[in-house]
C-alpha cells in the first residue's frame, strides 16, 4: 500500500477555508468578490497550478544542485486554459520553463526538464491524465 495525504480543510465563514499540510503550514483557500468571497485567499484551481509548477520546480533545482549546473535564476510559468462548460477543469496546460544566466548549459537543463516531465514529477503525472500538455524551456543567456 502506498503512502497516504490526510489534508483537513476548515470553513472560516463566508466563502473561506483554511487547510493544513503535512509540512505543518496552513493556506487560506477563497474566492475573487466579484464571486461572492472576499479574495482573501488562493483559488482552488490556481492552486493546482502552483502544485503542478512547485512540484515540477523541486525536481528541477535538486538536478540544479546535483548536476552543479550554474544557473541565477529559474521560473516556471503555467498557463492553463479553462473549459466553459460545469465542471470547468484544465484541458490544455503550458508549462514554460526560464533560466537565465551567462553560462547556462541547455543540454545538462533541458535533460533536467525532461527527467522531471517524463519521470519524477507525480503532479505532472496526475495532469496528463486530463489534460493536454505543452512543455517549453526557454534560455536567457544574461
Amino acid at each position: 500500500m502506498g503512502t497516504t495525504n490526510h489534508i483537513t480543510t476548515k470553513w472560516l465563514g463566508n466563502m473561506a477555508f483554511e487547510s493544513n499540510n503535512p509540512s505543518g503550514q496552513t493556506i487560506r483557500i477563497d474566492i475573487a468578490k466579484e464571486d461572492g468571497g472576499d479574495g482573501s485567499g488562493v483559488r482552488p484551481k490556481a492552486l493546482m497550478l502552483s502544485g503542478l509548477a512547485g512540484c515540477s520546480g523541486l525536481d528541477v533545482a535538486a538536478l540544479i544542485k546535483k548536476m552543479k549546473l550554474e544557473v541565477i535564476d529559474f521560473h516556471i510559468e503555467t498557463i492553463a486554459n479553462l473549459t466553459d462548460e460545469h465542471p470547468k477543469y484544465y484541458d490544455k496546460v503550458l508549462i514554460e520553463y526560464h533560466f537565465h544566466g551567462p553560462n547556462l548549459d541547455e543540454k545538462k537543463l533541458q535533460r533536467a526538464v525532461d527527467l522531471s516531465v517524463e519521470k519524477y514529477c507525480g503532479v505532472m503525472e496526475m495532469f496528463r491524465r486530463f489534460a493536454v500538455l505543452d512543455i517549453k524551456t526557454i534560455f536567457h543567456h544574461s
